[in-house]
């Protein structure tokens, strides 16, 4: 039996796809292995949002080659897309296989072993309207599943490498995705993550959907608890969207609005498509909805000509707006980028010191958060169980992507309980008494 070992580089499409590519080895009688195991082939899904990424991409890709010298190493994924040439050049490598051709996995390997070449497993990428169609069955997880909608984007930020790597926007099918939720459900997963790389845009290169209509779809499946969303391009929260999702109780009330600059001058630098004004209006439109929305975003800190006056904007920004959470980011150049040319590029060590105010003001609106919940009541999708100090408790997370633990002898996973909240655990997550034991919403 041939063995393989995959490892995955970057975001939850990734995962998603190296989920689907692991399931399809097994189907073809591929035994897998721990990525530190010695294995006949080595998958490294790649990265390439930023230099580092490529970097860590290589490493992996020579850190499976060392393992095992005869082994087949495979490079996958959007580094692989990007940089196929100078892979080509690197001898730790066997196959590259681009974007939209992962589906091709199991072909392109017999092939490989058969003749020792490969062709047509690199596509010109920005030329393409095709979906590759991939269909997940099952997850390391048991409780949650990531589903990928759409891929590709046709935002072009200028710091931003991924159009390139990914190409343009392509909808999956919504049969299909609706398909694989309800395949998903009745193995018995009870939320389901919507991720794409730019999952705003779906439908706009088909007629009669987008992504409303989409969730109207998918809420009617039988059986599914909770819907969640990935990222959202703010300018898609209008009143109506907001309204009609709020009618929608299976959809989480979390939102991560990526926002990337609190600073219009900077905000266009990036060619982001909006303003601060227009995005606080968005956040402001949701809270009108939603009692008591968790809202998310990224920042980056020290992109090129950033001055103190235009960070300290962003950070008065970050102030009015109270995220539940801000994931902070210094600027990496990303070569290939508009953002990479330009002049006013920022010192290492001030990127640090203003990306360690954002988190500090981040861990203050991320505890005020939590202890807004004191003595109410959540619902909480039980993911684990452990044990501590001869106690059993039960772990999982609220619909608003808060984690929670609850006190239990009875195992609850995948189950979701009521609770009351008691306390802040820890600085980290809920502490809560469940309500009823017959409160358990399945």
């Amino acid at each position: 039996m041939i063995t393989a070992a995959l490892h995955n580089l970057g975001c939850k499409v990734n995962s998603y796809e190296t989920d689907v590519m692991q399931q399809m080895l097994v189907e073809a009688g591929y035994e897998i292995r721990d990525f530190n195991d010695r294995a006949d082939v080595y998958i490294i899904n790649t990265c390439t949002v930023t230099n580092m990424a490529d970097r860590k991409s290589r490493q992996m890709l020579h850190k499976a080659k060392s393992k095992n010298k005869d082994s087949i190493v495979v490079a996958v994924g959007c580094y692989a897309q990007a940089a196929g040439e100078k892979l080509l050049e690197d001898s730790s490598v066997d196959i590259i296989i681009g974007n939209n051709r992962k589906k091709d996995i199991v072909r392109i390997l017999e092939e490989y072993r058969r003749e020792h070449k490969t062709e047509d497993t690199v596509i010109d990428i920005n030329h393409t309207t095709e979906y590759e169609a991939l269909m997940l069955e099952q997850t390391s997880a048991h409780t949650r599943a990531y589903i990928k909608i759409q891929d590709g984007c046709n935002q072009f930020c200028s710091y931003c490498i991924i159009p390139f790597a990914r190409g343009r926007v392509r909808s999956r099918e919504a049969e299909d995705i609706e398909a694989e939720i309800t395949s998903l459900v009745q193995k018995g997963y009870k939320e389901i993550v919507i991720t794409g790389i730019h999952i705003s845009s779906y439908g706009v290169d088909k007629e009669n959907i987008n992504l409303l209509s989409l969730l109207q779809r998918i809420h009617k499946i039988q059986g599914l608890k909770r819907i969640r969303l990935g990222s959202l391009e703010p300018r898609i929260i209008t009143e109506e969207f907001a309204k009609e999702i709020a009618s929608l109780p299976k959809i989480c009330p979390h939102f991560h609005l990526s926002m990337q600059s609190g600073c219009n001058e900077t905000l266009k630098r990036m060619n982001r498509h909006y303003t601060s004004e227009e995005y606080y209006e968005k956040c402001e439109i949701l809270r009108k909805y939603y009692e008591k929305p968790a809202i998310t975003t990224d920042v980056i800190v020290g992109f090129p000509k950033e001055t103190l006056e235009e960070f300290q904007a962003t950070e008065k920004f970050v102030e009015k707006v109270d995220f539940f959470e801000t994931h902070v980011f210094k600027y990496s150049k990303r070569q290939g980028t508009n953002a990479a040319k330009m002049e006013g590029q920022i010192e290492e060590n001030e990127k640090t010191r203003r990306s360690s105010i954002l988190l500090e003001l981040n861990k203050h609106h991320r505890q005020a958060y939590l202890e807004s919940f004191l003595g109410k009541t959540v619902e909480i999708l039980v993911e684990e169980t452990i044990e501590e100090d001869g106690k059993q408790y039960q772990i999982g997370h609220t619909r608003e992507y808060m984690r929670a633990i609850v006190e239990s002898q009875i195992p609850l996973e995948n189950q979701i309980v009521k609770a009351m909240v008691k306390e802040v655990y820890q600085g980290e997550m809920l502490k809560c008494e469940i309500i009823l034991k017959s409160e358990i919403i399945d």
